[in-house]
């Protein structure tokens, strides 16, 4: 059904020593939704999504996938669940095609070995799995297009592909807007609104208006800590967010 919990933490933390990055947070992801989340440096919205993708295990707490549990899982078993992740900075290809790109990704898919030195799009598939996320962010007209010669908003366009191409159903973005001006941020919200439609997404971003018009749930952390999770009004309305993130941006509008 549509909007079922797809993805789920409980009492998820991470610890480093005495610190706390992620301190038993208990969230649930819904399919079709995008799920924003927001908070200063060092709230711990990055390692939240390394554990999510498994890139990262957790100190305590579970992960579960659809009911199952995942926690402990090598992070290609993740892949192969459906469960694709984006960074921070541009994660691709530079010297390749877009075409290449994504066929990298897609073969990760189909379970073939992982060779730079054989051409990943000979394969049928994977050609056509490559195509597909490259027509679904709208760089089809730049399919053979060297990665390092197109701009950097398409760059960023280009990586969301490379998590499309393998076939995923939940998305983990971490700052797809991040550096870009405002029209390439604008290309980047109108692929999501056309993203959400189809998987679950959940989405790190500091561009704030961004998340205010994306976000169906919006969770706030707080030094690691899970301090809401509810609609983007609700949240907004909240005197501990007001006074903790958004409270200078209030000041400068009144006084604008």
């Amino acid at each position: 059904m549509i909007n079922d919990i797809v993805l789920e933490t409980e009492a998820l933390s991470k610890h480093w020593g005495g610190i706390k990055a992620v301190d038993e947070v208990s969230l649930q992801f819904r399919d079709r939704l995008l799920h924003g989340v927001v908070g200063p440096n060092g709230a711990g919205k990055s390692t939240l999504l390394n554990m999510l993708c498994g890139t990262l295990k957790p100190t305590s707490g579970c992960v579960f996938h659809k009911g199952q549990r995942i926690d402990a899982l090598k992070p290609w078993k993740f892949v192969q669940r459906g469960i694709g992740r984006s960074f921070q900075k541009t994660n691709i290809y530079p010297e390749m095609t877009c075409l290449e790109n994504c066929a990298i990704s897609a073969q990760r898919r189909f379970g073939g070995n992982f060779n730079l030195f054989v051409s990943r799009h000979s394969n049928k598939l994977v050609r056509k799995a490559a195509e597909q996320a490259l027509a679904q962010v709208g760089l089809e007209d730049r399919t053979h297009a060297i990665a390092a010669e197109i701009s950097y908003g398409e760059q960023r366009q280009l990586e969301i592909a490379m998590v499309l191409a393998i076939d995923p159903c939940i998305l983990l973005l971490d700052e797809p807007m991040a550096g870009m001006g405002h029209d390439e941020s604008l290309r980047i919200i109108e692929l999501l609104k056309e993203l959400k439609k189809t998987y679950c997404i959940v989405l790190v971003e500091h561009d704030m208006d961004a998340i205010f018009e994306l976000s169906d749930q919006l969770t706030v952390l707080d030094n690691g800590r899970h301090l809401i999770t509810s609609s983007v009004d609700e949240v907004r309305a909240d005197p501990r967010v007001k006074d903790a993130y958004l409270g200078a941006e209030d000041e400068e509008e009144q006084t604008a």
